[in-house]
């Protein structure tokens, strides 16, 4: 198979974010018209993100945001979008790079954008980790036992992200 010099993968993935900046861009500066309004999903990691450390703690991966009636000051550069939005009643203001995007969605058009999470993970440099020495031992963590009356049941994942109605947001 012959070898894409030309990448064309990664002209496609940035006509396709050039897309998502153009519709935020014209949101910016005219608003949402009619019934559209937008669901954007980031990895809240990535590199240039930038979110309130309880909002970090909060979606330790990934976010969805929803800007439809309450949002304010979108402001769209070539790399970023910023926005204000508020979150259990108190205000926030996210900063987040295009690169960071995974997905877009305009369920009234209805039009759908999904990018590979693998595209903002590369954007952002592996974290150093500091050498251990040949001879230092690795802890061993100890067994621990297992709970009365379990029968070796395999232990419960974790309680993840609260799932949310969304009519609570729209306006009656």
């Amino acid at each position: 198979m012959a070898t894409d010099h030309i990448r064309y993968d990664v002209l496609a993935r940035d006509a396709l974010r050039g897309v998502l900046r153009r519709v935020l861009a014209d949101a910016a500066e005219h608003g949402l018209p009619g019934e559209h309004h937008f669901y954007i999903t980031f990895l809240s990691t990535a590199e240039g993100v930038k979110l309130s450390p309880r909002l970090l703690a909060q979606y330790p991966e990934e976010m969805t945001i929803i800007l439809q009636h309450q949002f304010w000051d979108l402001v769209v550069t070539e790399e970023k979008f910023e926005v204000g939005l508020s979150f259990g009643g108190i205000p926030e203001r996210l900063n987040v790079p295009f690169a960071a995007v995974t997905r877009f969605l305009d369920p009234s058009a209805p039009f759908d954008l999904q990018f590979d999470a693998s595209d903002a993970v590369a954007e952002k440099p592996e974290p150093k980790v500091p050498a251990v020495p040949a001879a230092a031992p690795l802890p061993v963590p100890a067994a621990t036992p297992a709970a009365e009356g379990s029968d070796d049941e395999p232990p419960k994942p974790s309680e993840g992200a609260e799932v949310v109605r969304l009519d609570r947001f729209r306006k009656k």
